[in-house]
């Protein structure tokens, strides 16, 4: 049997991994009630000495938009806990990335991180503009548009190779078999994410998830029916290049394939743990399941394959996953910004850490000879044995 890829990457040019993005609160919620005095050795008037000087000696004063210099101390306060998932957004791009979450933009169609403190590509879509000009998982994006991605933050970097439809975008890419960087040229268009796809292989389910975002969970509830009253005798749940989304989807879907009240995965909140249980009916529990990762996978999709490997024993196929473990919340300020702030990290049931080692497989396969899925392939192998 040879299994011809079909789809893989359906991503976004975000920016973010999304491990259990959870939209936070405005500032008129009672959170603020919490706000406590800052220690009595740090003066904030500083600021206000700051903004003064600057305001009284700088040489072009009809040049000084002052809303921006407030986001610019509130982005270089954010930026000074150097925790490249916590970050300041202005209106514009809290707007951006709420589009984003919806699954539909303007873009190249690609996720990127940050690996070894380098702009990685996490993964291009299948189809997207990123995906036909050759871009791959794991390049790293050394500049864009001449600009020196080292001296840039990772959103700061999106912003320059997010734009509209039909504009061009040029990035310096390093890759693992390349002698020295190489310009790859994209022109951008519109980029729309479906969550999920799904055919059937003989009496095997083989369910493609491409993210957790709103949309997932809707589409997997009609799905779920489709696969009840089929013939189906096992699923194959497909994760690969699958960067996360919504942590509460993913733990929704999660509860059609494990009891209700079971452990799903644990919030490390550093001084206190927070045990999560699923909460659905468990409707697919019966089915043998193999899971498919690879190093595109990250965040939810990490968190989902860790609670079904422990609780349900599900083996896993592919590559070893990003392996990013935090967990962010939006919190909105009342100009329309809003600071993503990491929030705590997870881990799986068993309480495995995977920031910075990800979903280790049961059978690390490499992929696509000829075109030919060897990774699905042996999953479906794999689920064959157990069923």
């Amino acid at each position: 049997m040879k299994i011809r890829k079909k789809s893989v990457a359906i991503l976004l040019i975000s920016g973010i991994l999304f491990t259990g993005f959870v939209l936070g609160y405005t500032v008129r919620d009672s959170y603020l009630l919490k706000i406590q005095s800052p220690p009595d050795d740090v003066d904030f008037s500083l600021f206000w000495e700051a903004y003064h000087i600057l305001e009284k000696n700088f040489f072009n004063i009809e040049d000084i938009d002052y809303q921006d210099l407030v986001h610019g101390a509130v982005s270089g306060m954010v930026d000074s806990l150097k925790d490249p998932h916590t970050i300041f957004f202005n209106p514009e791009d809290t707007k951006r990335f709420l589009e984003d979450t919806d699954g539909r933009f303007e873009g190249v169609g690609m996720e990127v991180g940050l690996r070894d403190d380098k702009i990685t590509i996490i993964a291009p879509m299948s189809g997207s503009p990123a995906d036909k000009s050759g871009l791959s998982a794991g390049d790293v994006i050394v500049k864009i548009n001449g600009t020196d991605t080292s001296e840039i933050s990772i959103e700061e970097a999106v912003n320059l190779i997010r734009g509209p439809k039909g504009t061009e975008v040029v990035l310096s890419i390093i890759r693992d078999d390349w002698q020295a960087p190489r310009e790859i040229s994209v022109i951008r268009d519109v980029i729309e994410i479906p969550s999920i796809e799904w055919q059937l292989v003989d009496d095997i389910a083989h369910i493609e998830f491409q993210h957790f975002y709103k949309k997932a969970n809707d589409d997997f509830k009609e799905l779920v029916f489709d696969v009840l009253n089929s013939e189906v005798k096992g699923i194959v749940l497909d994760m690969r290049y699958n960067s996360g989304g919504y942590l509460d989807i993913a733990e929704n879907i999660g509860g059609w394939f494990l009891e209700k009240g079971t452990l799903f995965m644990i919030e490390d909140h550093g001084d206190y743990k927070v045990e999560r249980r699923t909460k659905g009916t468990g409707r697919l529990f019966e089915y043998p399941i193999v899971i498919l990762v690879n190093e595109g996978s990250a965040s939810a999709a990490e968190i989902l394959a860790g609670a079904l490997r422990d609780e349900r024993g599900s083996l896993i196929v592919g590559k070893t996953s990003f392996g990013k473990g935090s967990i962010q919340g939006l919190y909105y300020l009342s100009d329309g910004s809003s600071i993503k702030i990491t929030v705590a990290n997870w881990l799986t049931p068993k309480e495995k850490k995977i920031s910075g080692e990800g979903i280790v497989p049961d059978f690390e396969i490499d992929n696509l000879e000829d075109g030919v899925d060897r990774q699905l392939e042996k999953a479906i192998e794999v689920l064959q044995e157990i069923i």
